[in-house]
């Protein structure tokens, strides 16, 4: 039992994965509000997502979708969310649970989650997603952005990163409010 201990930062992730959770059942109960648009990052090999294989084939290790005009039938649980979105005028539906995001970003209320893990495998990812998230400002709605996902050892602790300030945004990562 000494051995054992919190895991603070994997409680800390998944309430921050709560947050996405919560603001897509906004939208599935009531629609985007005002100018809100919504950039969702994802693991497209994590166990539970479903995409066809056309878009597998285009996007094979992570996809990032955007939910502002074009989106139909979204579905909100507590592990997972499914929508439907055109890909060339091509409609498909997606599964993903909510464990395989690994980011969120609504650029109208300048705030962001990103998910991953601490180390040098992931700092490219964190300067990727903090390089593009003024790039997705100005895309279409129905782009998407496939990327290649930070290499994630499954025994080092969850890390979790929010951006949320007026322009020019920080991010804020969680470990600097660890003890150390």
């Amino acid at each position: 039992m000494a051995d054992e201990q919190i895991r603070y930062d994997v409680l800390t992730q998944n309430a921050l994965r709560g947050v996405v959770r919560e603001v897509l059942t906004q939208v599935q109960r009531d629609g985007l509000p005002g100018e809100h648009h919504l950039y969702i990052a994802f693991d497209t090999v994590a166990d539970g997502v479903s995409i066809s294989k056309r878009i597998k084939e285009q996007y094979p290790e992570e996809m990032t979708i955007v939910l502002q005009y074009q989106f139909w039938d979204l579905i909100v649980t507590n592990e997972r969310f499914e929508v439907k979105l055109s890909f060339s005028n091509v409609p498909e539906r997606l599964v993903v649970p909510f464990a395989a995001v690994k980011a969120f970003y609504d650029p109208s209320a300048q705030f962001g989650l990103q998910f991953g893990k601490p180390g040098a495998a992931n700092d490219s990812a964190r300067q990727h997603m903090a390089s593009a998230l003024p790039d997705l400002v100005g895309e279409q709605p129905e782009e998407t952005r496939g990327t290649e996902p930070a290499v994630e050892d499954p025994a080092e602790p969850a890390n979790a990163e929010v951006v949320m300030s007026r322009p020019p945004a920080e991010v804020v990562q969680l470990d600097n409010f660890r003890k150390k």
